[in-house]
């Protein structure tokens, strides 16, 4: 298990907002702290779980003095993400889509910087897990 530093930011007038500076693109927000400390978890297992199934490499967490170090960084709150990134092997497989719905798809994962392959995981993840 290796843990990633999560940036919890708060305007006066938003929610908890939340980003990980190892994984650029990787953000979710909450109403409450709490909330938005269970998005976070969420949102980075199925960001590294994308890169796995992609074959990207995960980086390797930052320092909270590296982090810290940059001045946008200053007015967050820092608190450690653990996530569980199982290496299983990552399989290839040819589906068919309708060309709409995989435009939609990649919308969709763009907007919530998610792959396309971990944004299908993630969707079906919670068909079965619902069943």
């Amino acid at each position: 298990m290796t843990d990633y530093i999560a940036l919890i930011h708060k305007d006066a007038d938003s929610d908890f907002g939340v980003s990980f500076p190892d994984f650029p693109g990787c953000v979710t927000a909450g109403a409450t702290l709490d909330e938005a400390r269970a998005m976070a978890a969420e949102a980075l297992a199925f960001h590294v779980e994308g890169m796995v199934e992609d074959g990207e490499p995960l980086p390797e967490p930052s320092s909270l003095a590296a982090i810290m170090q940059e001045r946008e960084n200053r007015d967050a709150v820092a608190v450690l993400v653990p996530t569980s990134a199982r290496l299983a092997k990552a399989i290839r497989v040819n589906i068919t889509v309708p060309e709409d719905t995989l435009r939609a798809i990649d919308r969709y994962a763009e907007q919530h910087g998610l792959t396309r392959s971990g944004m299908i995981v993630a969707a079906a993840k919670r068909l079965i897990d619902a069943a």
